[in-house]
């Protein structure tokens, strides 16, 4: 037997079913993700703080360590390449950055590959043994470094070498190399307990970002909006459609501005005046003035018809939680329920940013991200509190 509310109807459950199962989907897609990245975190923090090569790794390579050198890391599957016009690298820095996405296999314009072998992180310097000779690049007398965003590209500039060059690795093995250089190179300058703050830090702010599970939708909480097909939008164009129509007529359909009616005159010729007796002939009279009624004490000019008040919400749903588009403060931890007053985004809570609409009309939590709202057509806005 199906269950009924106090006024015998389903609709209300069924409501409460489908919120349900789409708020646990959302929350698992978003812990979900969450906890890779937290677990990715901590395996670097941890890669990090164990870090450390030894001269027995470099047993078997065709390379000479110096005294107190040691091998870090080795692959090898490395292409070198060189930049065909002049360029100038920022400096080399500590920042340990997210990976902005999965890197193409493909190589950026205006770069060649020269040579192919085997890449080595030591303690002292980036080494390539290719085919074709050894390039090696020392961290001491390095003046830029650029990783690419979008291949697996790193491009180095030193001192003693005019043209910058760099390597291309597999895809799937650039993020493990940046990582990696990145801490050799905070060795060589002694700063490895930078890195190991920064990646501190980076847990800490993704801790906070841990989604918390959403509240049980009832049946008490659904509206008869839930149960229009569209829901709010629909309403919303409906009432739109209401207000336009009138105006639409009224501005079709204007009233004559004299106030006269319009009298339909017969095509039949009039008579000309030589025609008439001299005693009829009619006598064209003045033209009448047209009179203008002076303003008196009593009359006064008509004031303009107030404006419509302005929208609180800049054109957003109405909702509990005082979102709006107006502009203000950009909310990075929207509350529960803010899916039952806006259409969220498939994966909303996977999302690390804060709140934009897209311009399919759907709420993302992608905002400040690379690709918020690509499937959607694009940012449009910002939701603010």
């Amino acid at each position: 037997m199906a269950k009924t509310d106090s006024t015998g109807s389903t609709w209300r459950y069924r409501w409460a079913h489908r919120q349900n199962v789409r708020r646990v989907s959302t929350f698992r897609g978003a812990e979900a993700a969450w906890r890779r990245r937290d677990d990715e975190l901590r395996r670097l923090r941890a890669l990090a703080a164990d870090f450390h090569g030894s001269a027995a790794a470099g047993a078997g390579l065709p390379l000479e360590l110096g005294d107190g050198e040691v091998v870090l890391w080795a692959l090898p599957a490395a292409q070198l390449v060189e930049v065909r016009h002049t360029t100038v690298l920022p400096a080399p820095d500590l920042a340990v950055a997210p990976p902005a996405g999965p890197l193409r296999p493909r190589r950026p314009d205006g770069v060649r590959v020269i040579d192919a072998g085997m890449a080595v992180i030591t303690s002292r310097r980036l080494v390539l043994l290719g085919g074709r000779g050894r390039r090696d690049w020392a961290y001491g007398r390095m003046t830029g470094l650029a990783h690419d965003l979008a291949a697996p590209v790193t491009l180095i500039q030193v001192l003693d070498r005019p043209r910058t060059s760099g390597l291309m690795l597999p895809a799937d093995a650039a993020a493990d190399f940046r990582f990696k250089l990145t801490l050799a190179f905070a060795d060589a300058i002694e700063q490895r307990p930078a890195v190991l703050a920064q990646l501190d830090e980076l847990i800490a702010e993704h801790e906070q970002l841990k989604p918390f599970r959403p509240a049980v939708a009832t049946p008490a909480q659904a509206r008869l909006l839930s149960f229009v097909p569209g829901g709010r939008r629909t309403v919303a164009v409906a009432a739109g459609i209401a207000l336009l129509v009138p105006a639409a007529l009224i501005d079709s359909n204007p009233s004559d501005p004299a106030g006269g009616a319009e009298v339909a005159v017969a095509a039949t010729p009039a008579p000309s005046a030589s025609a008439m007796p001299a005693l009829v002939r009619p006598v064209p009279a003045p033209p009448a003035k047209a009179s203008t009624p002076k303003p008196t004490k009593a009359t006064k000019s008509p004031r303009p018809s107030s404006s419509p008040s302005r929208d609180p919400r800049c054109g957003a749903p109405e909702n509990p939680m005082g979102y709006d588009f107006c502009g203000g403060t950009r909310i990075r931890r929207p509350a529960a329920e803010v899916c039952d007053w806006f259409e969220c985004v498939p994966q909303f809570w996977a999302g690390r940013g804060y709140l934009v609409q897209c311009r399919d009309g759907s709420v993302s939590l992608a905002g400040g991200r690379p690709g918020a709202c690509a499937e959607h057509r694009g940012v449009r806005r910002t939701i603010t509190k």
